[in-house]
């Protein structure tokens, strides 16, 4: 008896010690997402990046962010999770399928993360949401666009980037107003200064699905393909397939390339003195820091796709006040693909706040209910809102320019949509000296 009365008094202090002080006994809970990026290998540039990007999030979501006017800056933790904090675990996958699928499930199955994200490279994506599917969690995808991704009837998958269908028409939307007279700085022309066009794009999953979308936004608005060409990323040489480009004088040049592609490409070309009147790159390697920081003054006149660009601050509050921190902290502003995954894991934030939990159902049931209104997004987007494929259906996509300023240095400007257009468009394309 005088020992079940002494337990009882040892659990009556416990418990009254617990009510008095929580937070000497409650640990602070941690969310786990696994993030999937190219963090070595030829990508590793790009994956540094988006990791950089997504942990900013993280800290603006857990910690209180002061000069940040989006709701995610103000809750330091998920508020429907008792305050909880986001937990990044990373993987790198070096733009390796077979690796990404592998560490796919060992984040799952050995990490036990809640959901995934990433994988930035189409291919990696493609196999990683397999493995997602399978184990029934989910998977929120920030930056990969091959349009087939979501035409696969995944019930764990959802993709908050347009994809490159959407930009590719933004593309031919804009060779049109060329030749209707809607681009800013540029007057009308006959449509016969742009109707030859040629691309080259690399072979992967992503290369291949912008290859095919223009070939079918080439046909839809009247354009004739003059030359077409795959060639297998991170090549060591170009020489014949810019050779082949120049050979049928297009009118129009597109690419999907990553980083050392791109920059190998415009050398090769820069060296050919080649010349066209429409120069333009699918993001990737185009739109990166390193794209500027390596060629300078050699991409005046190239142009772009991207979801966003620094001087949409002039329009949009909040996308200067969160690349202002970007850039505070690692020097550079924010690409499309970095506010990409600034999105992604604001995403992820908005879902598990509206789940109120982290059991696979409830955010999944979230997911497809989602609706983030547009004025807590960097993006000058609609919001995020997915429709039954997983597909944010609010997004839109952006078309940049490369331009020389007076002082010599390389601004990147808003040319399409028309309504935004922060400066005149360079055109023809002036080519290289």
């Amino acid at each position: 008896m005088k020992y079940r009365k002494t337990v009882l008094f040892f659990i009556v202090v416990f418990l009254s010690l617990l009510f008095l002080f929580p937070p000497l006994f409650a640990q602070e809970k941690e969310i786990r997402i696994g993030v999937l990026y190219p963090l070595s290998g030829a990508a590793a540039t790009i994956g540094r990046d988006l990791q950089r990007a997504a942990e900013l999030t993280a800290e603006i979501i857990n910690n209180k962010t002061p000069g940040v006017d989006i709701p995610m800056a103000q809750w330091g933790g998920i508020p429907n999770l008792g305050g909880a904090k986001i937990k990044l675990i990373f993987a790198d996958h070096r733009g390796e399928p077979d690796r990404g699928a592998d560490l796919a499930k060992r984040l799952i199955l050995d990490d036990k993360v809640v959901g995934l994200m990433g994988a930035y490279h189409s291919s990696v994506t493609k196999t990683v949401s397999a493995v997602a599917e399978r184990h029934g969690i989910p998977m929120i995808n920030d930056s990969s666009t091959s349009p087939e991704l979501t035409k696969r009837g995944l019930k764990w998958f959802w993709r908050t980037t347009p994809h490159d269908d959407i930009f590719n028409k933004d593309l031919f939307e804009l060779l049109k107003g060329l030749t209707e007279g809607k681009v800013k700085g540029v007057k009308a022309f006959p449509k016969d200064q742009l109707k030859n066009v040629a691309y080259a794009c690399e072979n992967t999953e992503w290369g291949s699905s912008v290859a095919k979308s223009i070939e079918g936004f080439a046909k839809e608005y009247g354009f004739n393909i003059t030359k077409r060409i795959l060639y297998n990323a991170n090549s060591p040489d170009l020489t014949s397939e810019a050779k082949a480009l120049v050979s049928v004088k297009p009118d129009v040049m597109l690419f999907a390339s990553y980083l050392s592609d791109s920059l190998l490409m415009i050398r090769t070309l820069k060296g050919m003195k080649a010349s066209t009147n429409f120069f333009w790159g699918q993001d990737a390697g185009f739109e990166m820091a390193d794209f500027v920081k390596t060629l300078g003054t050699d991409t005046n006149g190239v142009l772009t796709r991207t979801v966003f660009i620094a001087k949409i601050a002039k329009v949009k509050k909040v996308a200067g006040q969160v690349n202002a921190l970007y850039k505070k902290k690692y020097g550079d502003d924010l690409t499309g693909a970095t506010a990409r995954s600034v999105v992604g894991v604001q995403t992820w934030a908005y879902v598990l706040n509206k789940a109120g939990s982290t059991d696979p159902k409830a955010i999944q049931k979230a997911c497809n209910e989602i609706n983030i209104p547009a004025n807590d997004l960097v993006m000058p987007w609609a919001g995020v809102k997915f429709d039954a494929t997983g597909q944010n259906i609010l997004g839109r996509g952006l078309i940049g320019q490369y331009q020389k300023t007076k002082e010599g240095m390389i601004d990147l400007e808003i040319i399409y949509p028309f309504e935004l257009a922060t400066a005149n468009m360079i055109y023809p394309f002036p080519g290289w000296k």
